[in-house]
């Protein structure tokens, strides 16, 4: 087999790799391994497709890195963290102080209103959860 077939075989193990792990970083490895191929496919020689492969990798890595460190991310209201976020849950009535009590996923929660709505029953968007309450906006 020729050196482009076998970087071609490896980028293909790291994007399966990738899918299994839900490691990203992995696809951006990939990306170098797929670099090194279409150095083989250029006629570079054995160094030359190392070089390449790794320069690319090392871009993609750290560019990705750098995309993730700047953007932080909220745990508490992020889809990523909590599924939560987003789901609907109906309110029937809202006590004095504030709270309400819902049932969710075959439980009761706590809910409070996020800030700047008036309490009033019916269907509820899950905004964030803090805590073990959570926090509700009107849908």
């Amino acid at each position: 087999m020729s050196d482009a077939t076998w970087w071609w075989i490896l980028a293909g193990a790291f994007v399966a790799l990738e899918m299994v792990t839900g490691t990203f970083y992995l696809l951006m490895l990939a990306t170098g391994l797929a670099a090194g191929a279409l150095a083989a496919h250029a006629g570079l020689p054995l160094v030359g497709q190392i070089v390449a492969a790794a320069a690319v990798a090392s871009v993609a890595v750290v560019a990705w890195h750098r995309r993730r460190q700047s953007r932080p991310v909220d745990a508490a209201t992020s889809r990523d963290v909590h599924l939560d976020v987003g789901e609907t849950v109906e309110v029937a009535e809202w006590r004095a102080d504030g709270t309400a009590s819902v049932r969710y996923r075959g439980a009761q929660w706590t809910a409070v209103l996020s800030p700047g709505h008036t309490p009033q029953p019916g269907l509820h968007r899950v905004a964030e959860l803090v805590g073990n309450r959570l926090v509700l906006a009107p849908a």
